[in-house]
């Protein structure tokens, strides 16, 4: 490499690591502030919690051995949710890239299934498949796979025309075009939609948890609201927020791969 790019390559490692300690940071001074804040009775512990009593809380829930039980379940839960969604999205993406007649008819629906409140189909989805994991998954993949199926549905649709051209000036059939121009043009658009749907399913999961659970961190979460316990609620609050960064992390590093 030459000393040029070798600096350019410094350059970029040292913006990375100034833009992570700046996030690191912030995070930090946020805790210490509500900590202090807390301390200080300036704030409604009551109401606000504070980082100590998180802390005692999850440590009761290890203690108790509830703390990974509940988030296994939500974490199972998502990630079902997410493959389902990601799966189907894709197919149904496909299907409706290679049947032009089929996409028109069903581009209404799509639009008005999008926005209707999944929540307010909860109670249906309970009463048809039962206060079950089931029910919980599926209000997770309503609730993400609209938005999916119409992102990488619209990326198909506007792959270069060109590319698909030139293919077509060799025979090409259906399929090579698919794997060989439309999906690889798409890769971005199908990664980033991953990217969201990992978000939109843990989402959806809670969701369904505070419907019809009887563990995970939406019950945490639930179930301290209706006892007025603020710390189990903010306890629950802080491992969506891990569980959701790292999900998040392990999506993008695939992505990578």
């Amino acid at each position: 490499m030459s000393k040029e790019y070798k600096n350019y390559i410094k350059k970029l490692k040292i913006n990375k690591f100034k833009v992570i300690l700046c996030q690191i940071l912030i995070a930090v001074l946020f805790i210490v502030i509500w900590q202090v804040l807390a301390d200080k009775n300036l704030i409604n512990t009551f109401i606000t919690s504070s980082p100590k009593n998180i802390i005692n809380t999850l440590i009761s829930l290890y203690n108790q051995n509830n703390l990974f039980l509940h988030i296994w379940v939500s974490v199972k839960e998502t990630i079902i949710a997410f493959l389902i969604t990601s799966i189907v999205s894709i197919l149904i993406a496909i299907i409706l890239y290679n049947f032009d007649f089929l996409s028109k008819v069903l581009d209404p629906y799509l639009t008005i299934l999008n926005s209707l409140p999944k929540v307010a189909l909860g109670p249906i989805i309970i009463i048809w498949i039962g206060a079950n994991t089931k029910s919980i998954i599926t209000i997770s993949v309503l609730i993400s796979i609209i938005v999916s199926i119409q992102t990488i549905y619209n990326g198909f649709k506007n792959t270069d025309k060109l590319k698909i051209k030139l293919l077509n000036t060799f025979n090409a059939s259906k399929k090579d075009i698919l794997l060989n121009v439309v999906i690889p043009s798409n890769k971005d658009i199908i990664l980033n939609t991953f990217k969201i749907n990992i978000s939109m399913c843990l989402i959806g999961v809670i969701t369904g948890e505070f419907l019809t659970s009887k563990a995970g961190i939406g019950y945490l979460i639930l179930y301290g609201s209706q006892v007025f316990n603020l710390n189990l609620v903010m306890s629950g609050i802080f491992l969506l927020t891990i569980i959701s960064f790292v999900m998040y992390k392990i999506v993008l590093l695939i992505s990578k791969k």
